[in-house]
């Protein structure tokens, strides 16, 4: 999707702010990620909390993959989506009984537990129902995914998982714990890695604790490596879907299964990030003594992340070939971080001219607000406007 190719005469006719789905590149995104796992018969399940926009669910769905839900609400979009739920598989580190029940009522894979006292629960709640839940260990492996601190999630100091020191005693539970059984292992390193060696680091890792866990006469069904691959934000014309043939090679390559184990991936940004846009309008190009703005009339209620984590997003004017220009461009909220971007060349803006922020399908819609008492986004597609 390069600037050429935005319907811009539609455009002119939608209320901005809204996102925008190029529905042929998430597609062709799915057929690569699905002939890749296929080569080595790897288990895909889509990590909901990336995007669930319903219409991008079902699209994702059809494709036989699977789930990696959250919460209790991204398991029931799943099912109402059409993700089987033999398929789905739920993790977070804080579940509700409710969501735990929904879970059993509803023979999920598995349950990636987190501590201890989750195991507990769910073993109480299950035995209330005479069902027997299929659990993974979600284990902190103490792999450094060299990407941003608040999105990294396999360290000691990390609330998710369990630490390896810990593990011994947590696996000692299954002996009495009647109603749990143990199936798997289950790691997510973090998010937006692109550097191959934190997957290989966590490989041999995985390899290690194999080795542990087969000297204590465990070997479990399934590996769960999570998801956490990376997209490229500053190139999302020419580096549209990510290497997921590197990517899963990594694994092929350093594994070493036991005869029968299943691998499992959860991947979200890497499918979704980069066929989604958010489409905003210029309300004012603000003339400052050191500076010049372009105020859109989309703030960090509907992308956060620049604000969140720094982020960087590639904006276009789509609208205009003029001169490049500098300007920052900051949004409506009545906060000091609503701010996209600052130094951004773009072609010269005026009043109306419609920006483009990439890569944007990934924690994009899925994370808006109505701070401000703003409305949410509303969502279109490139097969139906």
């Amino acid at each position: 999707m390069i600037k050429g190719i935005f319907p811009l005469e539609k455009f002119k006719t939608l209320q901005t702010p809204f996102y925008y789905y190029d529905i042929d590149l998430l597609k062709k995104t799915l057929d690569i990620v699905k002939a890749e796992s296929e080569k080595y018969n790897y288990h895909i399940h889509y990590a909901v909390k990336a995007n669930a926009n319903s219409r991008l669910l079902s699209i994702i769905a059809a494709y036989g993959f699977g789930a990696d839900c959250v919460s209790g609400g991204e398991v029931q979009a799943a099912l109402d989506a059409g993700f089987p739920s033999n398929k789905v598989v739920f993790a977070g580190v804080g579940k509700a009984d409710w969501e735990i029940n929904l879970g059993l009522d509803n023979d999920i894979f598995c349950f990636n537990v987190e501590s201890a006292v989750e195991l507990d629960i769910i073993n109480e709640l299950a035995a209330a129902k005479g069902k027997v839940a299929s659990v993974a260990l979600r284990i902190n492996p103490e792999v450094d995914a060299h990407t941003h601190a608040k999105i990294t999630t396999g360290m000691k100091e990390n609330k998710f998982g369990i630490n390896l020191s810990l593990l011994h005693g947590v696996l000692d539970k299954f002996s009495v714990l009647k109603n749990v059984k143990l199936i798997g292992v289950h790691f997510h390193i973090g998010s937006q890695i692109t550097d191959m060696s934190s997957f290989q680091d966590l490989a041999i890792r995985l390899n290690d604790l194999q080795d542990k866990l087969e000297a204590r006469g465990i070997i479990v069904e399934n590996l769960n490596f999570g998801g956490g691959l990376g997209i490229d934000y500053y190139h999302p014309n020419h580096l549209a879907i990510p290497a997921f043939e590197n990517y899963f090679s990594v694994f092929h390559r350093l594994l070493k299964l036991r005869p029968g184990q299943q691998v499992h991936f959860e991947p979200g940004r890497s499918i979704v990030g980069q066929c989604g846009s958010l489409i905003s309008k210029v309300l004012y190009v603000k003339e400052g003594e050191t500076k010049k703005f372009a105020v859109m009339d989309a703030g960090f209620t509907e992308l956060i992340r620049p604000a969140m984590y720094d982020a960087y997003h590639r904006i276009e004017n789509i609208s205009s070939d003029g001169e490049l220009e500098v300007y920052d461009v900051v949004g409506p909220i009545c906060e000091s971080s609503d701010v996209f971007g600052k130094d951004v060349e773009l072609n010269k803006a005026h009043r109306g001219d419609l920006l483009a922020f990439r890569s944007a399908g990934a924690y994009g819609e899925v994370m808006a607000s109505q701070y401000n008492c703003r409305q949410l986004p509303k969502a279109f597609f490139s097969d139906s406007l």
